[in-house]
C-alpha cells in the first residue's frame, strides 16, 4: 500500500507582519483564514508567524509540512476543504525564549494577536486586574527571559521602545470582555513593576482594540485526521474543523493605522464600539455552552450537539435566552436578539460539529464570571430571576467536585482545580459546599448578594436530588 503523500506548500508565504501568541485550533479556523482572505483580495505584508507557548507539538507537526494546513468547514450537509498558506513559522517558545522576542521586535511586526484563553491573561477574573501573585508573573519580574504572554509582549515592548521603533498593536481575539482592556491592564500592569517609564510609554503609544471572535471549533482528533485522509488523498497531521459560521467584530484602532483590510472579508465588521456585540455573545453563545457543557456532562451527554438534542435541554436553553440573558443586552444596532438565539440553537444543533462539553467545561473558574455570574447580577439588580443560570452554577459547583453522577470521576481541568475540589470535598452538606465555593473570590468577588447565594444553594440541592436531566427540565 502507498503511502500517501504530507500536504506541503504550493506558493510562498506572504512576507510576516503578524505574530500571533497560542497557535491553536481556534485562531487557525478564524482569524488565520480571516488574515489570509484580506491578503488575497487586498494585499499587504500580513504573513503570520505563530507561536506556541507550552508545547511543540503543533510546531513540529506544521514544520514538516511547511506550516500550510487544511480548514475543513463542517456543514449540515457536507465538508468544504481549503488549505491555508498564510502562516510562515512557529516557534516554540518555551525551548528559548529569545527568538519569539526577537521576532515581536522585528518593525516588520506590526500586529501581535493572541488567543491563550482566559488563563493565559494572568488575571484576577472578578477584576481584571494583573494577578501579581500569579507564578509566571513572578517568574516574569524577576527574569528577563518571559514564561508568560503577557510577559513576552512586555518584553518586546520595551525592546522596541529601546531601539527606538513604534509599538506594534496587540490584538486580543480571547473571550473576554473588554478583552483590548484587559490585555492593556495585564501588559501596563506587569511593565509598571519593571519600568514605569515603559508602562507610560505603551499606555500612551500603544494600541489594544477590543474584539469579539465567533466560530465553534471542536478540538481536532486522530480520527479526524484519519478520515481527512482517506478523503483527500494527502497526509495533514495539523488539521483544523470549524463550522460554516463566522464573525469577527474588531474596534478599528490599530498603531498608525496599520492592519490588513479586514474590512472585504465576509463576516468582519470595524466599528467604534464592540462592546455590545461582545455582551451579546458572552452571554448568548458562551454563558449557553458553559450551561450546557456543565449540566449536559453530568447528564451524560458528550457533545453540545447530543446535549440539544435532548428536548429537556433544548427547552432550558431556550428559556435563559427569552428570560434571564435577552433581558440584560442591549442589542447591537440592526440585531434582532430572538433570531440570534433561534440562529444559535441551529448552530448547536448542527451534527457535523462535535463539540464536546468536557472541552467547554475546561477552566470554568476563568470563564464564569464573564460568562454567567455577570448575568445573574445584572438580572439581580433589575429584581428580575436567574433560577436557570443559578442551575449551571450549580453545576458547575457539582462538576468541579470531581465525580460526576453515576460515581465516575471528571478529569477537571482548571487553574484552581485542586483547591476547588478540596473546598467541595470539605463541605459538610450542600449549604457548606455552596458556601465554601462561593468563598472562592477570584470567582464571585469578595461579596456574593444573599438573593443569589439562596438561588445557588437552592438550585445545588436540586441538582443533587434530582440529577441534571431532572433539574434542566423543571427550568425549561
Amino acid at each position: 500500500m502507498n503511502e500517501l503523500p504530507r500536504l506541503s506548500r504550493t506558493r510562498p508565504a506572504p512576507a510576516p507582519g503578524i505574530v500571533h501568541l497560542g497557535l491553536g485550533a481556534f485562531f487557525r479556523s478564524h482569524g488565520a483564514l480571516v488574515i489570509e482572505d484580506a491578503v488575497a483580495a487586498a494585499g499587504g505584508d500580513w504573513g503570520i508567524v505563530g507561536a506556541s507557548l507550552r508545547s511543540a507539538e503543533i510546531r513540529d507537526r506544521l514544520a514538516a509540512q511547511d506550516f500550510v494546513y487544511t480548514a475543513v468547514e463542517m456543514g449540515p450537509e457536507g465538508e468544504t476543504r481549503r488549505i491555508a498558506e498564510i502562516l510562515s513559522d512557529v516557534v516554540f517558545a518555551a525551548e528559548d525564549p529569545e527568538p519569539l522576542i526577537a521576532r515581536m521586535a522585528d518593525p516588520a511586526i506590526r500586529i501581535v494577536s493572541l488567543t491563550v484563553t482566559e488563563k493565559g491573561y494572568c488575571h484576577i477574573p472578578s477584576t481584571g486586574m494583573l494577578d501579581r501573585d500569579h507564578p509566571d508573573i513572578r517568574h516574569d519580574i524577576e527574569n528577563p527571559a518571559p514564561r508568560s504572554a503577557v510577559g513576552f509582549l512586555v518584553r518586546a515592548l520595551e525592546r522596541r521602545r529601546d531601539r527606538g521603533h513604534r509599538p506594534f498593536t496587540v490584538l486580543s481575539c480571547d473571550n473576554l470582555p473588554g478583552n483590548g482592556e484587559v490585555a492593556r491592564s495585564v501588559v501596563t500592569g506587569l511593565a509598571a513593576h519593571l519600568d514605569p517609564d515603559l508602562a507610560a510609554w505603551i499606555e500612551t503609544e500603544g494600541r489594544f482594540p477590543c474584539t469579539m471572535v465567533d466560530r465553534i471549533v471542536p478540538a481536532t482528533t486522530e480520527s479526524n485526521i484519519e478520515k481527512l485522509a482517506d478523503s483527500a488523498g494527502y497526509r495533514d497531521e495539523a488539521p483544523v474543523f470549524h463550522e460554516p459560521f463566522l464573525q469577527w467584530v474588531i474596534e478599528d484602532h490599530f498603531v498608525d493605522d496599520a492592519r490588513p483590510a479586514f474590512e472585504v472579508v465576509a463576516g468582519v465588521q470595524l466599528v467604534g464600539d464592540v462592546a455590545p456585540f461582545e455582551f451579546m455573545k458572552l452571554r448568548m453563545l458562551n454563558g449557553t455552552h458553559s450551561a450546557m457543557a456543565y449540566l449536559g456532562y453530568l447528564a451524560g451527554h458528550e457533545t453540545i450537539a447530543e446535549t440539544v438534542s435532548n428536548p429537556v435541554f433544548r427547552a432550558y436553553v431556550s428559556k435563559l435566552w427569552t428570560e434571564e440573558i435577552i433581558p440584560t443586552l442591549t442589542p447591537p444596532e440592526a440585531v434582532d436578539l430572538q433570531r440570534s438565539a433561534d440562529e444559535l440553537m441551529a448552530r448547536y444543533a448542527n451534527p457535523a460539529i462535535r463539540h464536546r462539553t468536557w472541552q467547554i467545561a475546561m477552566d470554568g473558574s476563568q470563564k464564569l464570571p464573564q460568562r454567567i455570574l455577570g448575568t445573574i447580577a445584572d438580572n439581580a439588580a433589575a429584581g428580575r430571576s436567574s433560577d436557570g443560570l443559578c442551575l449551571a452554577v450549580a453545576a458547575w459547583m457539582r462538576y468541579v467536585g470531581g465525580t460526576d453522577e453515576r460515581g465516575e470521576p471528571i478529569d477537571v481541568r482548571d487553574p484552581l482545580a485542586g483547591r476547588l475540589r478540596a473546598l467541595s470535598e470539605k463541605g459538610n452538606g450542600p449549604t457548606e459546599t455552596v458556601d465554601a465555593l462561593l468563598s472562592v473570590t477570584e470567582v464571585f468577588g469578595r461579596t456574593v448578594d444573599p438573593v443569589v447565594r439562596r438561588c445557588i444553594l437552592s438550585s445545588y440541592e436540586e441538582l443533587m436530588e434530582n440529577g441534571a436531566e431532572a433539574s434542566a427540565g423543571a427550568h425549561g
